[in-house]
């Protein structure tokens, strides 16, 4: 469905989206880019077959790969029209305006090389303030106090795709011989988004010096968690999700098979072989 997967995308780009502005040996260009560690590199390739646009490249040292459109025709044509319909909902918003708005500084055929650099480099130095709100909020008056609310900016595919980038489902060391299913959500500090995820799954947002975390391991939540994001998710993310959904179902309370399961995971991150009869 190209309408939830557009909403999906805008979801994982608020996650690990970025939107560069770079000067270089005289000449500017843009950048709309994604970036994934090289054991989630199917997700990219995902995107990238489903926008048609783009190029990918492998950083050997980082072992990160990363989806990068440059073309501005190709940003005016395919990124720009998902973004004006689907607004960021994090300050990512403020850096696609500023982006946006560098597009059209360097498409201005009126305007002098000089003038253009002269705008550009005021440009580049604006940033958001400290409490700078995605103007997507406004339908709720920047306030989110149920579930209603919530529902009325986030939908479910943009907290998918937020999730395959910055959630993580884990298992927990709750004591010595006790592990327990864990289900979390970390950022840095954008409360309201993190109060509407909160909401919408019921769970509670934790606030740190510097982020919000949403989170439990409550095993109802957990229950409503595996309901919620069941055949849902693209990437390496889905496969995480499969095999701890299945595990609860399978071997909660198990500490041992549970033990195992945890060092599976483990090992297929690092690029080894994971068995697949857990």
């Amino acid at each position: 469905n190209k309408e939830l997967l557009q909403k999906w995308l805008v979801g994982f780009t608020d996650g690990d989206g970025t939107f560069t502005i770079s000067y270089q040996n005289g000449e500017w260009s843009l950048a709309y880019k994604l970036s994934q560690h090289e054991y989630n590199a199917r997700l990219l390739y995902f995107i990238k077959s489903q926008l048609g646009v783009g190029k990918i490249n492998k950083e050997i040292l980082t072992k990160m790969v990363n989806y990068i459109i440059r073309d501005r025709k190709k940003l005016l044509e395919i990124i720009f029209p998902i973004f004006d319909k689907n607004p960021l909902l994090t300050s990512k918003y403020f850096y696609y305006l500023k982006f946006k708005e560098a597009y059209i500084i360097l498409e201005n055929t009126n305007l002098t090389k000089i003038q253009k650099d002269e705008l550009m480099f005021n440009l580049v130095k604006k940033e958001p303030s400290k409490n700078y709100i995605s103007s997507a909020w406004n339908i709720v008056n920047n306030q989110v106090k149920n579930v209603k609310d919530a529902n009325k900016v986030m939908s479910k595919a943009w907290l998918i795709g937020f999730t395959e980038a910055k959630g993580s489902f884990s298992l927990v060391n709750k004591s010595k011989d006790r592990i327990v299913h864990g289900f979390k959500l970390t950022q840095n500090l954008e409360l309201i988004v993190f109060s509407a995820i909160a909401c919408i799954l019921g769970l509670k947002t934790t606030s740190k010096k510097t982020f919000y975390t949403v989170g439990t391991t409550n095993y109802k939540s957990i229950e409503n968690i595996i309901k919620f994001f069941n055949k849902t998710m693209k990437g390496m993310k889905s496969f995480e999700f499969r095999v701890w959904a299945r595990s609860y179902v399978k071997h909660k309370g198990d500490f041992a098979k549970l033990n195992e399961i945890r060092n599976k995971i483990k090992s297929k991150k690092l690029g080894t072989t994971l068995l697949n009869n857990s």
